[in-house]
């Protein structure tokens, strides 16, 4: 019967601990849900400064090429107004060597003009004389044709070089003129050119500050992102400390229960214990005094088992948490560096990752000794690290006891 009713006592310590803890610390609930709903606007603050930002650094860079292209104009109109002032420099030189030659052409004919007009007015004032002269100096009729014939020709030739001499002048006149009609030309383009360059020059310095707005405007909403980042990092830190607080609750109301089960379960073992003993006859008396002997012990075991659900061999119960698996591949959120957010190398067996305790902290979780060297994970989520993706896959999700190891 001692055997038997001891037995019925442990499996009611554990029916009480099998049933549903009910929801207490609902006002930490409360705290969580306001926290997680301030988190949520931050992130959503978050989420559009960081749009703002990506536009705002796509329309600089827009900005950015477009003044490269300026440069680039501005560079080749440079080019170009060298080109314009050396073929400038260029047509002067012509121009100053044809005027040389025009006036040299003047001289020449003005020169030639002034002969033939000697040569003209002596033989008209002398030509019958010269002819008497010639034709009595002649030695024969034919010397006489010859002379004359010479004084012809001498005349077709100061009317040849006279015509050549007028035709080089206009032809250098004409060469001139060309040539002057290009420079203006050139002039034009030159002024065409800079006229450019004012308007890309002054394109450039609007694009310059343009440029320098978008800065600004990035560099203020780096500092609401940075700004952001603190207030989500503090929000998360203040969640995961309610979290922690509520399986605090959680773990304390457990084992408070649980005891009360186990006191509710000793007292009503007594209960019968004193009623079977009254109606026992005086010759089981003594059987009845041993019994009440071994009761004590039974129960000391039973309230030794109890405590522990909430210290496992020393360690501190911590809840009923969320266990999942993860691996260091992007795949599951790894760094790209393939360490730990503590800065130490993950080793399947050891690294396990949770927000809310310092990194270092132990977790005992079926039996197993872990070690929290990462974070992604909430206070209450315990993602333990597998080497293998598959191997991480396979773990799923499961629900158990946590203690802190002491």
């Amino acid at each position: 019967m001692i055997r038997k009713t001891s037995t019925n006592l442990l499996l009611g310590i554990l029916a009480a601990g099998l049933v549903t803890v009910p929801c207490y610390g609902s006002a930490t609930q409360q705290k969580i849900t306001e926290s997680q709903n301030a988190q949520k606007k931050s992130q959503e603050e978050l989420s559009s400064t960081q749009s703002a930002i990506q536009s705002l650094e796509a329309k600089k860079g827009d900005l950015e090429s477009y003044l490269t292209e300026l440069n680039k104009q501005l560079t080749d109109l440079g080019n170009n107004l060298q080109e314009i002032e050396t073929r400038s420099e260029e047509k002067q030189e012509e121009l100053t060597q044809l005027e040389g030659e025009l006036a040299d052409a003047q001289a020449r004919e003005e020169e030639q003009y002034e002969s033939m007009k000697l040569r003209i007015q002596y033989m008209y004032e002398n030509s019958a004389e010269s002819y008497v002269q010639i034709l009595l100096e002649s030695k024969s009729m034919a010397d006489f044709l010859e002379q004359a014939e010479n004084i012809s020709q001498m005349t077709q030739y100061d009317r040849k070089m006279l015509s050549e001499y007028k035709e080089t002048t206009e032809e250098i006149q004409a060469k001139e003129a060309s040539i002057q009609k290009e420079q203006a030309e050139l002039e034009k383009l030159k002024q065409e050119s800079l006229d450019k360059q004012d308007e890309i020059s002054a394109l450039v310095k609007s694009t310059h500050g343009q440029i320098e707005d978008y800065e600004s405007q990035i560099t203020q909403q780096e500092s609401v992102e940075q700004s952001l980042l603190t207030q989500i990092a503090a929000q998360e830190d203040n969640i995961n400390a309610l979290i922690k607080k509520q399986k605090d609750e959680e773990a304390a109301a457990a084992l408070a229960q649980q005891q009360a089960a186990a006191q509710e379960a000793a007292e009503r073992e007594a209960a019968a214990q004193a009623a079977a003993s009254a109606a026992q006859t005086q010759q089981t008396q003594q059987t009845a005094a041993q019994t009440q002997s071994t009761v004590p012990q039974e129960e000391a075991a039973v309230q030794t088992e109890a405590s522990d659900t909430g210290s496992s061999n020393g360690n501190t119960y911590l809840g009923n948490f969320r266990i999942t698996a993860y691996c260091a591949g992007s795949c599951c959120g790894g760094h790209s560096s393939g360490m730990t957010a503590s800065g130490t190398a993950p080793q399947e067996g050891r690294t396990v990752a949770m927000g809310g305790v310092p990194f270092g902290t132990k977790l005992m979780i079926n039996g197993t000794v872990y070690t929290v060297e990462d974070r992604g994970v909430p206070y209450g989520h315990v993602d333990i690290y597998f080497t293998n993706h598959q191997d991480a896959l396979n773990f799923g999700t499961m629900m158990a006891d946590v203690y802190q190891v002491n």
